[in-house]
Formats: structure tokens, sequence, C-alpha cells
């Protein structure tokens, strides 16, 4: 490609809304443009990186025995309504009205439309596995869309969707698709993890994450060093305490606190640790209900250490709090439950009716402190047995995420916390579409069975974003060889000028070519400058540079994106030099 035929169209800076390097580098350099909230087009210099991640994917999929196929973006809603997920899917599902009213979607997933091609084509064992994918736009409603490709509301997924025979063979292809999507993920040359995860609305209960490592990632992994142990911060098992719980040292002690409402500010005015702290939550439960009937409020307190976090998902997932919707409740809910503003709450003399959670770690725990229901006050020296009711095993779980410094669940060390980015997600469905949609096949005995299903999805769009997040420096993107854009700059000094650099300038660009290489040749006549920095915003891996001076000697330049100086070639051993140094 030259310079002079394609659309180089850089920025010194980023618009205002840009907020992270990713979304300012990709706006400067010309690889997307915002045409409104969370919805950008793909311009040409970022298409050519979604095409070639595209082309590994594809490849991998192929490679692994998945079928393409490419699934309507605009969905009936009838679909959606036999599994339930019409009505349960929130703000993010767009819901549509064609001209007769009919209810449609604009896809996010397609769960649904594939087990209605299953159900249409698939009859009998011998037709099973298949594993089907697409490699198409969705779009979700995010409430606030932000970091341009990373959090957008239009984006191009690959999702796929296998369907087997029994639970045993569904987890092979579980197992199958996650040994190509580490292939995957390792040809795009990027730094991650494969991590455990909550399979969160989807449903199913195997499931896994890839996460590309990058100091700007939104989600928390957690990792064991000493092992293989990897999961995300929902997912992540907070063990419980070795310990037996030790025996009272303290009275009960009602204890000023007038202005004091968190633990820290509690543990600091009374000179106590912080671990030494209860924190009370109020959260407000409404089971599902039985045709149409209001749902009955439950109110439950939940009580951590002050110095741990809530894992809303482990607290999701309590027996008793399954079947339902849960959410913190008001202020106003709170004053009239406990007759007490939040800020001074705790377990002990908790009015009548409020159900019971407690963390684990708080089940051990003696002489501790906690809000005393009474505003400006805290009590201290409180201990289970003797103030309050030990709490039973129906009341205590794992409820807190997990620390650094925790002891890591496979017993080989403890865990650490690093910043990712969610680019894959793989799940293992079993029958949750299948038996809701009716999605069977005749056995080897002739009875109809459920279809076992997974589903594996690569966020297409997002993949450059996070590539970006991990590789760059002040000049701009660093991309790995096997997405970026072009392999190879040429970048000529004075060519209009000079016939034998032009010259030699064609010759090498000629042989890149014809190496089967990716390669620009910037024939703007723009000057040195302006040329070096617009492809180190860009982040070609390699650059040559052919001036006057450099062929007068025999000479050329190369320089790597991450070298800080050039390195001087001769021009006839240039091809054999780049050849040892560009990887396909």
């Amino acid at each position: 490609m030259k310079a002079s035929q394609f659309l180089v169209s850089t920025l010194k800076e980023a618009p205002q809304d840009a907020e992270i390097v990713s979304h300012q580098l990709m706006i400067r350099a010309g690889m997307i443009k915002k045409l409104g909230a969370g919805i950008y087009s793909y311009m040409p210099m970022g298409l050519r990186v979604i095409r070639k991640v595209e082309a590994i994917i594809r490849q991998e999929m192929d490679k692994a025995g998945a079928i393409e196929l490419t699934m309507p973006l605009v969905q009936p809603a009838e679909l959606w309504q036999e599994t339930g997920r019409f009505e349960k899917m929130g703000p993010e599902l767009l819901r549509i009205r064609d001209r007769h009213g009919r209810d449609f979607v604009i896809q996010p997933t397609s769960e649904e439309v594939v087990t209605d091609i299953a159900r249409q084509e698939i009859k009998s064992y011998k037709q099973l596995p298949k594993n089907f994918y697409q490699i198409q736009t969705k779009f979700r409603d995010e409430r606030r869309p932000r970091f341009g490709l990373m959090r957008g509301r239009e984006f191009i997924m690959k999702d796929a969707y296998s369907f087997d025979v029994s639970p045993d063979k569904a987890r092979e292809s579980y197992a199958g698709m996650a040994a190509a999507y580490r292939r995957i993920f390792d040809r795009f040359g990027l730094k991650y993890r494969a991590v455990a995860a909550d399979s969160g609305a989807i449903g199913g209960d195997l499931s896994e994450e890839f996460q590309v490592i990058a100091t700007t990632g939104e989600d928390a992994i957690v990792f064991c060093a000493q092992s293989e142990y990897a999961a995300n911060m929902e997912k992540a098992q907070a063990l419980a305490p070795s310990h037996a719980r030790l025996e009272a040292t303290q009275a009960l002690k009602r204890e000023a606190t007038p202005s004091q409402t968190t633990c820290e500010e509690v543990s600091t005015l009374l000179g106590v640790s912080l671990q030494q702290t209860v924190k009370s939550l109020v959260w407000v439960y409404e089971p599902s209900s039985e045709n149409g009937a209001a749902a009955v409020q439950q109110f439950w307190l939940v009580l951590l250490r002050g110095d741990h976090e809530l894992n809303e998902v482990k607290l999701a997932k309590v027996p008793q709090l399954s079947l339902g919707q849960l959410r913190l409740a008001h202020a106003k809910e709170i004053e009239v439950l406990f007759s007490c503003v939040p800020g001074f709450l705790g377990p002990v003399g908790r009015p009548p009716g409020i159900h019971l959670l407690v963390d684990r770690e708080v089940a051990l725990m003696s002489d501790w402190v906690c809000g005393a229901n009474e505003a400006g006050f805290h009590l201290s020296g409180v201990n289970w047995g003797r103030d309050l009711d030990a709490p039973l095993a129906q009341e205590t779980y794992d409820l807190r995420n997990v620390v650094s410094g925790d002891l890591s669940p496979c017993g080989q060390g403890t865990l650490s916390i690093e910043r990712g980015i969610e680019v894959g997600h793989i799940f293992y469905l079993g029958t949750k579409y299948s038996k809701a949609m009716n999605a069977t096949f005749l056995d080897v005995n002739g009875k109809p069975q459920a279809m076992e299903m997974g589903c594996y999805g690569i966020g297409v769009t997002r993949l450059p974003a996070a590539a970006i997040e991990q590789n760059h420096d002040a000049k701009g993107m660093i991309w790995p060889e096997s997405i970026a854009p072009f392999v190879l700059v040429i970048c000529p000094i004075g060519m209009d000028r000079s016939e034998e650099v032009k010259q030699h300038a064609h010759t090498l660009y000629e042989q890149a070519l014809e190496l089967g290489w990716d390669v620009m040749l910037d024939d703007r006549g723009e000057r040195p400058g302006v040329m070096f920095a617009d492809w180190e915003l860009i982040g070609v891996p390699h650059r040559l540079v052919v001036s006057d001076r450099s062929v007068k000697a025999g000479l050329a330049e190369y320089q790597h994106r991450r070298d800080s100086q050039a390195t001087e070639l001769p021009l006839l051993e240039v091809m054999g030099f780049l050849r040892g140094k560009i990887q396909h």
C-alpha cells in the first residue's frame, strides 16, 4: 500500500472525552471516528487491525472444527420470550417494534437464535457434536458508554455455540474451545491470563475469562504465583480461617462516636485495628413471585470485617437469595427498620424480622466493634455466644472479595492481584437454553434428549483497544506484528527531489510485497519529522528510512518501534535482515 492511495489521518491532540490511552490513540491515529455515544466508524487504518484479529480467530476456529454462519442483527422477540430473557434482561437489551407493532431485539448475543437453528436442523445424535460460530455486529445499550471501543454500545464480537449429546461430551467441546482460545490469544502476541469466572446472566456452571493484562484494566484478576490458579475477583474464593474462634477477653462497652460512621473513622477514634471492626450492610431481597403476585420483601443484615469489601456475586449466590432480586436498602428504609440512621448499625439487638448473613471471617472474630443501632454510638468488645447468638451454618458464607496476601485455594501459596481487560469468555451452559426452547435430538435408543450447550465469545473490536492499553509509550501505539495495520513502513526522505532515493524505496517496497508482508510506502512527500511522528503514533513495528545520504553510502536505516536508536544496514542486506526480524 502507498500512503498517497490510502487514508493517513492523524491528530496532534485527542478530544477531551477520550479518557483512556487506547481511546485517545485510536482517535489520534485515525483508526476510529465517533458517530454517536458508544458508536464508532472503523476507519481504514483501524479496520485493517480488526480484519487481522478476525483472520486469526477464523483460522483457529476452523481448525478446531467450528462452522461459520451469520445470524441476523435484528431478532424476533418471540425467541427471547421463550427463554424469558426478553423480560429479564435489563435496558441493555435494545427492544424495537416494526411497522406492524411486532417486537424485535437488536442482538447483544445469539443463544436464542442459534438454539432455534439447532432444533430445526439437528434431529439425531449422529449429527452431533456441532459448533456454530459467527463474527457479527452486536449492540448493548450501555447506560454510560465510555473508553472508546472498550465499552461501546455497538461492537463486533465472535460468538460460538456448541451442541452435544451429553454433559461429558459438552465438557470435551468446552475443553477444545479452551485450547483453541489459548492458541488464538498466543497468536495475538499479548500478555494474558485465562481465569476462572462467574457465568453471570448467560448461565452455566463452568466458565473462564481471557484477560489481557493492563494497569488500566477494569477487572481485578486474582492469581497464585506458585501455581496455575487464577480467577476473576467475582469468582475468587476466600478460604475459611483455619483457627477457632478465640474466647472473649473484653466486656461489652457502649462507645460514643458522635460523627464517626465508617469503620475507618471508628477504628481511628477508638484506637483499634480496622481488622477488629465489623461493617453492617442492609440488603433488600424480593423472591420471585408466581402468578403475578406481589413479592414479599425480606431485609438482610450482611456482616463483613471492616477492611473487607462485599462480593455481590457471591451474595447473590447464597441459596436463600438466589431466586429473586437483590438491592441495597435505601436510607429511609433503614431508618424505619432500625430507628437509626445508617452508619451506626449492628447485629446486637437487631430488630425482629431482620435476617442475618455473616462472612465466615466475621463468624470467627472475638472482641469486635460494630454499630450500636443508636445514632452516635458503637459497641466494642462484642462477642458471639455472649452478646448475640453465634451464627448458624446456614447464615455463614464466603461473602467478601479476596485481598492480596490471602492464602490461595490451591494450597500452594498466597494470592496476588493485577488488573486485566476481559477480551474473551467461554461457558458451559448445559441445557438452560435447549430445555427452554425444546431443542432436542433422538439418542441412540430413539428417545428425545435436550442438547447440551456451550458458548464462547471474543470481543473483536475490544481486543485492539486492550492491545494498545498493554503496548504503548509516549509516542503512540506499539502493535504486535500479528495484528499491526502494517508490519513495515518505508519512509523515503526527499524522494520527490532524488530519483535514486525514489528508485531504492520502490525496490525495497516491491521486494517486501513479494515476501507477502503488509508494507506501507510513505510517498506523501512529508518532512521526516512528520513522517516519523505519524508512524510512531500508528505503531507500525518495523521502519526503514531511505535518504539521499544513506543511499550514497549504500545504506538504509532500520528501527523497530521499541528501539531507541536506528541501525544502519547495507541496502543489499536489508531484506535478509528483515526476514530474520519479521515473524510472518
